[in-house]
């Protein structure tokens, strides 16, 4: 018996395109280890649960309805998922995300060991560095926002993996949420990269927190920019796309160099 979980979340706000890219590379590139695929549909009508089980017939999965009637964002899904399946590792996916090369599960699980997590990615930003005074009128509110970010986010630069991706026990990720409300946008910034987001948190209980590329390597916090799975070049080696992957190597290369300043610094 394997407890290898893989969640893919689809919710009501993403286009069906979505979905279908996942299942073309999912099929397409094998995952090298036994584990469950969790397709945890959120906030969706049943006309729409109805049809997408009927787009979903060619492939093995197990289905998961998230109970909510709000949207609690990505977090808030996990959290349930993790509660259901609290000894299974658990590989959670956004909807924007696929695998990209052959045994991408199997390259994770082998680095995977007690009190580990394991992302597909990094970054060094800060939201509290990136923010700007863009209109002297709005300096009251600016001040505010500063106020409230200086509280909640650690100033570049602010190491953490992103959680587009991510690999970590169904257990430990409810250690994490376990106090945890998810009702703005802000809150789940915070949970990815505040003070005491994902990282900060398991790095004060000393887990072992690791960034995997797509040549199976990995990379300790002080590394992470060189695995080149994020915003880091002209090529990557991420093991799992997602859309912000995909939006550095559309951008002309001024602008690459702009966003690796921001991710990476100079």
């Amino acid at each position: 018996m394997h407890n290898n979980l893989v969640c893919y979340l689809f919710t009501k706000f993403d286009e069906l395109n979505s979905i279908k890219e996942f299942i073309k590379h999912y099929k397409k590139h094998q995952s090298g280890s036994k584990h469950t695929l969790l397709i945890c549909y959120k906030l969706l009508d049943k006309k729409k649960i109805i049809y997408l089980r009927k787009m979903l017939t060619n492939i093995n999965y197990t289905e998961f309805i998230d109970p909510v009637s709000f949207n609690d964002y990505d977090f808030g899904s996990y959290k349930r998922v993790s509660k259901k399946y609290p000894s299974y590792k658990i590989l959670f996916l956004n909807s924007h995300s696929y695998p990209l090369s052959n045994n991408w599960l199997k390259k994770l699980l082998f680095h995977y060991k007690k009190n580990t997590i394991l992302g597909t990615s990094a970054s060094n930003e800060s939201f509290l560095t990136s923010l700007k005074l863009k209109k002297f009128y709005k300096i009251i509110s600016f001040l505010k926002k500063y106020k409230r970010y200086k509280k909640n986010f650690f100033p570049f630069p602010n190491p953490h993996i992103r959680t587009s991706s991510f690999l970590i026990r169904g257990s430990d990720f409810l250690t994490f949420t376990k106090n945890k409300i998810f009702l703005t946008k802000e809150d789940t910034w915070m949970a990815e990269s505040g003070i005491n987001g994902l990282t900060n948190f398991f790095i004060k209980k000393k887990f072992n927190i690791y960034v995997i590329n797509s040549d199976g390597e990995k990379f300790s916090k002080k590394n992470w920019m060189f695995s080149r799975t994020f915003c880091y070049l002209s090529k990557s080696k991420s093991l799992i796309s997602d859309k912000h992957v995909r939006k550095y190597f559309r951008l002309l290369k001024v602008d690459r160099l702009k966003s690796q300043h921001s991710v990476w610094g100079e």
